[in-house]
């Protein structure tokens, strides 16, 4: 059986991505990729030897243009569709499994013009506007934030390297590989502090800060683990008692699979702010803490820190994901081929 594995843009989607290819090794089901030479695709399955083969396309956003580039990006992407069709006819697809995001367009399309089943898998609580068009047409929806829930799919190892929490003795800032600028500021701001208290920091600045924040750390004199990107990432989290971070959903599930308790402060600019909704389903299970951007303050994100209950929280977090989320998901799918 051959299946199309579509969508990208992000870490988070291309994530969900890895984790059902090597899903779908383990079913011994042969699978290609088709994504975008825009995002971070290439950059993650150009040399990806596990796919059949793979396919960048010209593929861009539509969201955040003009009306006029709107109806220009539409119509290219119905241009790729027809070479996604021609694909699908070559190499006999079965299914095509979308996980969002504008890398997904052309050969989302592909399928329904196509007559082959769409499979959806929506990272995030609040539906990317391509997923959200598609979903009625869509074989079989899959969220982990709605009623009809599937597990998320996350990566065996940060489950692997999962402990549980008693005591504050690091403390890790995640602001993502591109780093993010008010989380950065923020460990800057707290530093002084928590190393006064003995508390280590760990700290994913960004790639084009790297040196930067290096440099300030050695300037307070404060020994800090100062990373851009990291393949293992698990083993950072292993190290951790409490996170800072962002609340992109591949991240959220990450901690979760890892049992570390987290004090969020989402993006304040994702699409319909999905970034605080993510985080506000495990706030409502009291599971974290939020901090909006415009209105954090350091002295009570500190308090926050040095105040929460690392035991109870750490072990919360383990009911909230199931390992083999991937799994579940793709035999789900193949029941429904």
């Amino acid at each position: 059986m051959m299946i199309v594995l579509t969508g990208g843009g992000t870490g988070g989607h291309l994530a969900i991505v890895r984790c059902l290819l090597e899903s779908v090794q383990r079913k011994n089901i042969t699978c290609i990729y088709i994504g975008s030479q825009n995002g971070q695709d290439k950059a993650w399955f150009e040399k990806e030897t596990r796919f059949k083969d793979k396919f960048f396309l010209s593929s861009q956003g539509v969201v955040n243009q003009s009306k006029f580039n709107k109806i220009n990006s539409f119509l290219h992407i119905l241009k790729l569709s027809k070479e996604c069709r021609q694909i699908f006819k070559d190499y006999k697809v079965k299914a095509v499994i979308s996980v969002g995001g504008y890398s997904a367009a052309p050969a989302s399309f592909g399928a329904l013009f196509s007559g082959i089943p769409l499979f959806i898998h929506e990272q995030n609580s609040k539906s990317g506007s391509l997923n959200k068009l598609l979903k009625p047409f869509s074989k079989k929806f899959f969220s982990s934030f709605e009623e009809d829930f599937t597990p998320y799919p996350v990566a065996d190892k940060f489950f692997n390297h999962a402990r549980i929490r008693k005591e504050l003795k690091n403390i890790i800032f995640l602001g993502g590989s591109q780093g993010a600028t008010f989380i950065n500021e923020l460990a800057i701001q707290l530093a002084p502090i928590l190393n006064e208290k003995n508390i280590n920091i760990i700290h994913q600045c960004g790639k084009n800060d790297l040196e930067k924040y290096k440099q300030i750390y050695q300037n307070l004199n404060i020994k800090a683990d100062v990373f851009d990107f990291s393949p293992n990432l698990e083993e950072k989290m292993y190290m951790a008692d409490l996170a800072i971070s962002r609340a992109g959903a591949s991240t959220l599930f990450e901690l979760c699979a890892n049992a570390l308790p987290a004090i969020f402060i989402p993006y304040p600019y994702a699409a319909k702010n999905h970034q605080y909704f993510n985080a506000k389903f495990l706030q409502d299970q009291n599971l974290c803490q939020i901090f909006t951007q415009n209105s954090a303050d350091a002295d009570e994100i500190l308090k926050t820190i040095l105040n929460t209950n690392l035991e109870s929280l750490s072990k919360g977090l383990q009911d909230i994901i199931k390992k083999n989320g991937s799994d579940i998901l793709l035999e789900k799918i193949l029941k429904l081929i």
